[in-house]
């Protein structure tokens, strides 16, 4: 069985032309019709026409978790996950550190025939200490005693390949490769990283370079193959 997953950071749906376009990211999900996509920076407003994670779930045939980590009181923004496969037991952490913008990861169970897999999403801080200590929290999290596959996905913002929170997953996640994804025109950083354990789950792992996706956001999307056996 395989599993077609993408993390893309849609940078509320401004494009590299300023306009904020939530059919031309639909448009980009389409070309890269993943079963699961964490997404971050979304922009929503649920109830409302400008419902942009509602009109992405529709547009892809799929269901929507939220992960908003600012609230207004018409708006929500933050992490989301839009999913073809069913999910289980759903769970939210704060990642917040004083004084900064609030993060947090999406933390779910993929239920599959004869397969549990668990997937977190995340999008982390500015800072290298706040990243720091946004990993140390989210290691604790990863059960492999319990799942047969685990997997971390998102927008990391570590720039150094060898950057120490980059160096604590590497334990969980040995020998995973990365693309770069940042800025979208001309990618120059591995901003958006796909982990999985096993390794040998991982099949491919690719960035969606297409036209489109170059100018949807300031990040390309980052597309992993897994094969579950």
């Amino acid at each position: 069985m395989q599993i077609k997953l993408a993390t893309w950071n849609l940078h509320r749906c401004i494009g590299r032309d300023g306009v904020m376009s939530p059919e031309r990211c639909a448009a980009v999900l389409k070309e890269i019709d993943a079963d699961v996509v964490a997404l971050q920076e979304v922009e929503s407003r649920p109830g409302h026409v400008l419902d942009t994670l509602a009109y992405l779930a529709c547009e892809t045939s799929s269901h929507a978790i939220s992960g908003a980590t600012l609230v207004t009181e018409d708006t929500h923004y933050g992490n989301a996950l839009l999913t073809r496969l069913p999910v289980g037991e759903v769970r939210r952490h704060d990642l917040s550190m004083d004084r900064r913008e609030p993060r947090a990861a999406l933390d779910v169970d993929i239920e599959l025939e004869r397969w549990r897999l668990q997937l977190v999403a995340t999008h982390l801080g500015l800072r290298p200490a706040e990243r720091r200590m946004q990993v140390q929290r989210l290691l604790p999290l990863f059960d492999n005693e319990r799942r047969e596959a685990v997997v971390l996905v998102g927008d990391l913002n570590e720039w150094f390949l060898w950057g120490r929170p980059l160096r604590m997953l590497h334990r969980i996640f040995p020998d995973t490769p990365h693309r770069r994804t940042w800025p979208a025109r001309t990618p120059l950083f591995a901003l958006d990283r796909i982990w999985v354990h096993p390794r040998e789950l991982l099949h491919q792992l690719v960035a969606h370079r297409s036209a489109m996706a170059r100018n949807a956001s300031d990040h390309l999307p980052l597309i992993a193959h897994i094969r579950l056996k």
